[in-house]
């Protein structure tokens, strides 16, 4: 579905990464773990066409996309739930929700499937969005992300700065996401969150790749987990 090849990127004249290479199949969710500063949200966001490479290729489906804008690739059938989750504040959130609506409620995921998902954004439909808790604020830039009805789902650490509890509701949401089709692109800091959800990890230390694995030879790897992962 999505192809990595060999993907350069420079924040201006500084060389970020350095040859990055993954694919994600219909479905799967890869996760891309490092410590802060390894690449990974630089990665997701060249994914989506913030930063081109420079050089290396992005395919999709096949196609070249590392040209095209990130509103090409919504309309492609890219979801992406950013760091900061850029709910509008000043909107509620049926409003935040409808606003990102493609095919006029058409798809797959519609605002009732959305509330069926967040029984809490339901609750709180007609409350503004500076007035929703962090956990509330992810669930709400996670079901705005669907309301595009996408086929590939990219989300850079949905598990920050969340109580333990929210993070597993979060967890449960994806497991569903997964278990129904979509392909997920998931950048972590969270081992458990990677443990429990990745089909295959890929750590990445200084702008490249240094491992690839599933989930499980990932926590078998004492060395890996030492010398990229720990505090």
């Amino acid at each position: 579905m999505l192809e990595l090849e060999n993907v350069n990127a420079y924040y201006g004249d500084s060389h970020i990464l350095h040859g990055v290479s993954l694919a994600i199949g219909k479905g799967e969710v890869v996760c891309l773990l490092g410590r802060n500063g390894a690449g990974k949200t630089t990665t997701i966001l060249t994914v989506m066409g913030y930063l081109h490479p420079r050089p290396g290729r992005i395919r999709y489906n096949g196609r070249d996309i590392a040209a095209l804008p990130p509103y090409a690739l919504a309309r492609l059938g890219f979801g992406f739930v950013p760091q900061e989750r850029g709910i509008f504040p000043s909107l509620t959130v049926r409003e935040n929700l409808t606003t990102f609506a493609r095919g006029a409620g058409a798809g797959y995921w519609t605002l009732t499937r959305i509330f069926e998902l967040f029984p809490q954004l339901h609750a709180r439909e007609r409350n503004l969005g500076f007035q929703l808790s962090g956990g509330e604020q992810q669930m709400l830039s996670i079901g705005r992300a669907l309301m595009l009805n996408p086929m590939l789902l990219l989300l850079d650490e949905p598990s920050e700065g969340l109580a333990p509890m929210i993070v597993q509701e979060i967890i449960t949401v994806l497991v569903r996401l997964k278990q129904e089709g979509l392909a997920i692109l998931l950048v972590e800091q969270s081992l458990p969150t990677a443990f429990a959800l990745g089909d295959r990890c890929h750590v990445m230390n200084k702008g490249e790749i240094c491992f690839t694995g599933s989930a499980a030879e990932l926590e078998g790897n004492d060395l890996v987990l030492r010398n990229y992962l720990s505090v």
